[in-house]
């Protein structure tokens, strides 16, 4: 089974045979042991730390369809290296950039993503309300919220209640959380440790969607929701919407209630914050453990992987631009 692999530390990638080679440089130039990685097993790689390598490792990545995305310093996605687009079909392109420029089609496949994204973020303020942590007051007005989804008439105002509908949501934060305080939300640059986890979370779930929807044969820069633009594959953030609730903020909820990461693994400067590495560590393993947990598939009747439902939602909006069957949002019933 292919997974991901993180490489933290600045170092070298190279090949040998049929291995990836990494090997870690110190904070002195030295080198530090060699981290082999077999091909067979690598889905994607995320590199936090400087990596050199040259075209021809690219092109060995490239050939065995793996992806590398690239952080900086500050945990900022800065971009992606994809294989081939293998799988583009002309006739999907067409499709999807004729319901882009249809108003009507836009805005419905718009509000599907609002609708399934703000379902889920009921979904657990109502698990935390059940375990005695008083939000109703807040899912009141998040309801009443979702309610005008339905009577929108254009995208900026979609965003508009999406936004209010997220204001309502980040100050449950304040209660769902024991040890700290979400304050205002805060992004370019994230001010406090809440905000950088939230920051650091929809970075990594952003890259799981691209990676998943490079794996079909949607073009991952023409969008509904988010307007297309340069230099971005706005319809991975299209679809991160209904999966930020479900794998980042729920990874974030369980690594600061249980104390797994403290105030001690932030470097909390006076225009920043950031996440230590040890810290940035164990959210990646919390992540990667939500992404494996299986659910039992309605449709499918087996048992998929929250990983796999990101494709799944990839497939079901193929069916919809093709006109084989209306697009519904993944929705937690579970």
């Amino acid at each position: 089974m292919k997974k991901a692999y993180y490489l933290f530390n600045p170092g070298r990638l190279s090949r040998k045979d049929n291995t990836l080679k990494f090997t870690p440089i110190d904070e002195h130039g030295n080198e530090e042991k060699p981290r082999y990685l077999p091909v067979e097993q690598v889905d994607q790689l995320f590199c936090f730390g400087s990596v050199d390598a040259n075209s021809a490792m690219y092109n060995f990545l490239g050939k065995n369809e793996i992806a590398v995305h690239f952080f900086d310093y500050y945990e900022n996605y800065t971009g992606s290296f994809l294989s081939k687009d293998y799988l583009l079909s002309g006739k999907m392109l067409i499709a999807q950039t004729e319901h882009y420029a249809s108003k009507s089609k836009r805005i419905e496949i718009a509000k599907a993503f609002i609708d399934g994204a703000s379902y889920n973020m009921l979904k657990n303020l109502k698990y935390y309300d059940n375990r005695g942590k008083d939000l109703q007051e807040i899912i009141n007005k998040m309801e009443d919220l979702r309610s005008k989804i339905e009577h929108t008439k254009k995208v900026d105002e979609l965003m508009g209640v999406e936004g209010n509908i997220r204001m309502h949501y980040y100050d449950a934060f304040n209660l769902i959380l024991n040890h700290f305080e979400m304050g205002n939300r805060t992004k370019q640059p994230p001010m406090n440790p809440v905000n950088a986890l939230i920051s650091f979370g929809n970075m990594m779930c952003y890259a799981q969607v691209l990676r998943s929807l490079h794996q079909t044969q949607l073009n991952p820069t023409i969008s509904y929701l988010h307007s297309p633009g340069e230099r971005r594959y706005s319809l991975a953030l299209d679809i991160a919407e209904i999966f930020k609730p479900i794998l980042v903020d729920r990874v974030i909820f369980k690594v600061l209630n249980k104390k797994e990461i403290q105030d001690k693994d932030f470097d909390i400067q006076l225009n920043r914050t950031v996440l230590k590495d040890n810290a940035r560590k164990t959210f990646i393993e919390s992540f990667e453990s939500r992404l494996n947990e299986t659910i039992m598939h309605r449709s499918l009747k087996k048992k998929v992987s929250y990983k796999h439902l990101i494709k799944l939602e990839a497939y079901k909006l193929q069916k919809h631009l093709l006109e084989m069957e209306t697009y519904k949002p993944l929705k937690i019933w579970w």
